[in-house]
């Protein structure tokens, strides 16, 4: 079977600007944004850059999971389910939300340590797991596997950061199925990487060039490239036309369901985001700790 008959290509392509979030943060959003707001079950991706003296302190989340991938520098976390700790260089955190959590994310800034910067991605949970416990995974950057397809003094290293990559398979265990690769190419080369049949599926470039599939355009840095989606297209090829290429690439299934989001609650019907906001104020259903907890990372 030729590559071209199996591999995926680009159906569309959004490029991430930089704009302001926040006191002090810069944002490249892509998904979620008007260019591409939907992209099922991918409900946000944000390429961040944080400066002194910003971050997110204290707030709330029902109904996705939130993961962050550490590229620059590195950030603390603080939540009401008990759980904290730092994400550095390299590192990721997958916090399923579920029923409700209040968590906090504060970027480390100290002297000789690069600003933080990072990939965050919202996932929307199927409907049958939003009322579930919230659950946490963090991966420092020694746990995170890597595959190497031409061995490890080839061109191409993948961090597995979820799924499978050339018998490489990542412990991280989302709800409703999610692939997350970071594919750095030390030198110009070619990889085809599987994504299962029917997944959504993108790519995120981050420094170098890259062409995807069987197509001759050269893609450059912060686009957001979405890949066709058909059952015959087993996986995409990349091809790095220099050194020092990266490339994000993500894949999940389709959720056949409506979003109804509210900021940081995504449901399903206008009556679940409703009952979302009675039971924040109420502090009840998953809410219990929303009105005595507090951080202590949001309070420096």
């Amino acid at each position: 079977m030729s590559v071209a008959s199996v591999t995926r290509n680009v159906v569309k392509k959004v490029l991430a600007i930089e704009q302001s979030e926040g006191a002090g943060a810069r944002v490249r959003r892509s998904i979620g944004s008007m260019n591409l707001r939907n992209l099922t079950p991918f409900l946000m991706l944000d390429h961040f850059h944080v400066s002194q003296g910003a971050g997110f302190p204290d707030h709330p989340h029902r109904g996705q999971a939130t993961v962050t991938y550490m590229l620059e520098g590195s950030s603390r976390h603080e939540d009401s389910a008990g759980h904290n700790g730092t994400i550095e260089t390299g590192g990721v955190q997958w916090m399923c939300a579920g029923r409700g959590i209040i968590h906090a994310e504060m970027p480390v800034h100290a002297r000789g340590v690069p600003e933080p910067r990072g990939l965050q991605l919202w996932i929307d949970l199927p409907k049958e797991f939003k009322m579930v416990e919230p659950s946490y995974q963090e991966l420092g950057p020694q746990e995170i596997p890597s595959a190497y397809p031409e061995g490890q003094d080839g061109p191409v290293q993948i961090k597995v950061i979820s799924g499978k990559s050339h018998g490489v398979e990542s412990p991280v265990r989302p709800l409703g199925g999610c692939w997350y690769f970071h594919v750095i190419f030390k030198k110009p080369a070619t990889i085809f990487q599987d994504i299962p049949a029917g997944w959504t599926s993108f790519l995120y470039t981050l420094k170098g060039s890259v062409k995807v599939g069987s197509e001759p355009t050269v893609h450059e840095p912060f686009n957001t490239l979405v890949l066709s989606s058909k059952e015959t297209e087993s996986g995409v090829t990349l091809t790095a036309t220099e050194a020092n290429t990266e490339v994000v690439v993500i894949s999940g299934q389709p959720l056949d369901q409506t979003v109804f989001q509210y900021g940081p609650f995504v449901m399903t019907t206008r009556e679940e985001i409703q009952k979302t906001l009675i039971d924040y104020q109420m502090g009840m259903n998953g809410f219990e700790k929303a009105h005595s907890w507090q951080s202590e990372i949001g309070k420096q």
